[in-house]
């Protein structure tokens, strides 16, 4: 299939674009910043877009004429502070909104079957209730203030794109990316890793919070999968074990040759990091990727963070 892939350079991109050829599609990337190079690179036709922009939409739809349309456009910066989470993640919430309008609007214009949209799971979820989440919990109904503006993009998208009744949308739920290209890349020492190696990231109080992972490559081969197949709806694309802060940071800061994480007291965190930081790292719940793999007949390469930690890094 002609799928254009908006937000080809992004963290995904690095192995979605290379997959999506690989499968034998003929794939069109976009980038605003101008890094053509990559993408072509990976075996797709590079095209320029601002997902801001209504026409640059209109006219690399347009030109792509693609039958597959695969909203992955972000605008993630490094330097997040959970106190001012929904500040750090504003250009992203414009793409998530006005972007995906224009990309839908896009869509429809130019008769495009099928849209695959970006979305994420982990502290989006209730923190009520027992065991992982699924697509049909919803969202948290009571989000912390520093991260409320953030929710309600994400929402917009799953609305816009999972509610969509004149297309087929697809509205795939990611956990935390760690591999080539993303903020946990070991030959790159990403964001997350430079915190690590300087003990910057803490265990704060039990460390309760349960974190969702995938690697890059398996995120990007659920992606296709989608492309290919699965009736429209919300996707949870993670790995088979959410985990507890408690277990994850210290495996991984052994995996990367780290010294362990410092502990700190949740009252200090609180101060530190705010109310939504605390809720990140004691309260937040994990999701099931149960329907993905059914639906979508998904594999993994790497089907828990302890397999890719320490072999996918």
């Amino acid at each position: 299939m002609r799928v254009l892939l908006a937000g080809a350079s992004g963290a995904l991109g690095h192995s979605l674009t290379p997959a999506l050829v690989q499968a034998g599609h003929e794939v069109y990337g976009t980038t605003r910043s101008g890094n053509t190079a990559s993408i072509a690179k990976a075996g797709a036709t590079p095209l320029r877009m601002d997902g801001l922009d209504r026409e640059s939409v209109l006219s690399a739809v347009e030109e792509a004429k693609p039958d597959v349309i695969i909203h992955q456009l972000t605008a993630l910066r490094a330097g997040m502070d959970p106190r001012q989470f929904d500040r750090t993640f504003g250009p992203t919430n414009r793409l998530r909104t006005e972007g995906t309008d224009h990309l839908l609007e896009a869509a429809r214009t130019f008769e495009v079957g099928r849209f695959l949209a970006q979305s994420f799971t982990g502290w989006t979820n209730p923190r009520t209730g027992t065991g992982l989440a699924d697509e049909t919990t919803g969202l948290d109904p009571d989000p912390a203030p520093q991260s409320r503006q953030t929710l309600a993009a994400i929402r917009h998208v799953e609305e816009a794109v999972g509610g969509a009744t004149d297309l087929e949308g697809v509205v795939l739920r990611y956990g935390g990316f760690y591999g080539p290209g993303t903020g946990i890349a070991k030959g790159e020492d990403g964001e997350i890793l430079q915190m690590i190696r300087q003990r910057k990231m803490p265990l704060v109080g039990d460390g309760a919070g349960v974190w969702c992972f995938v690697h890059a490559v398996d995120a990007a081969s659920a992606t296709v999968a989608a492309v290919e197949r699965g009736a429209p709806g919300l996707y949870n694309i993670v790995d088979d074990e959410p985990a507890r802060m408690s277990e994850w940071l210290p495996a991984l800061a052994e995996a990367v040759g780290a010294q362990p994480p410092r502990h700190v007291p949740v009252w200090l965190a609180r101060l530190l990091i705010g109310e939504h930081g605390v809720n990140l790292v004691t309260k937040i719940r994990g999701s099931s990727n149960a329907k993905a793999k059914r639906e979508l007949g998904w594999t993994l390469t790497y089907p828990t963070w302890r397999v890719g930690f320490s072999d996918g890094l």
